[in-house]
């Protein structure tokens, strides 16, 4: 029987962990109960903190007070660490809510003093009428008359048909295609 490690036969995992290093990863875990001081913890994360931060707002000013917030956040908790499973990711949780919250504030800010017009620009009513009419030439005469006559002047297919002298079936057909033409483009 060869030995897991001697590297024969065929290699389904890297080396085999020997029972030393197990007891070293439980000290590590151990070592996580005893959580360090503040002042390490800062210094340990402020500068990683601020650097996502500073990709995730684009701006020095609002990573920097980002941060100091969170860490004010976290010193005014630091009695409780216990209860925080892991300071670090909650560090980066709190400070990205409060990014998130200060966009939302923004955006509310921002309707409130540029509120959305509620009239309607004639020229963008133009330049619609002109893609309609662009799209509706682009079709055979027929589809396009069949549309003009059912939708946008609302006759039923009976009606319309009256008016082009051809069955309501076939109108009814003839939008059909015309619709479907409209949307292909």
């Amino acid at each position: 029987m060869s030995d897991l490690n001697d590297g024969s036969g065929s290699r389904i995992h890297e080396r085999v962990q020997a029972e030393d290093n197990v007891v070293e990863l439980l000290r590590d875990r151990e070592a996580a109960v005893n959580p360090p001081s503040f002042d390490e913890l800062f210094l340990d994360q402020h500068d990683r903190l601020y650097r996502a931060l500073y990709f995730v707002t684009g701006s020095r000013e609002d990573a920097e007070e980002l941060m100091q917030d969170a860490f004010v956040k976290l010193w005014e908790r630091w009695d409780t660490i216990g209860q925080i499973d892991d300071p670090v990711a909650w560090l980066f949780r709190v400070s990205l809510n409060g990014f998130r919250m200060r966009m939302r504030r923004a955006g509310v800010a921002a309707r409130r003093l540029a509120p959305i017009p509620t009239q309607r620009d004639p020229y963008d009513d133009i330049e619609l009428h002109e893609d309609i009419r662009r799209m509706l030439l682009g079709l055979p005469q027929r589809q396009r008359a069949a549309l003009v006559l059912t939708e946008i002047f609302e006759f039923s297919s009976a009606q319309a048909a009256g008016i082009l002298g051809i069955r309501p079936a076939t109108v009814r057909a003839l939008a059909s295609q015309g619709r479907a033409a409209l949307r292909a483009t």
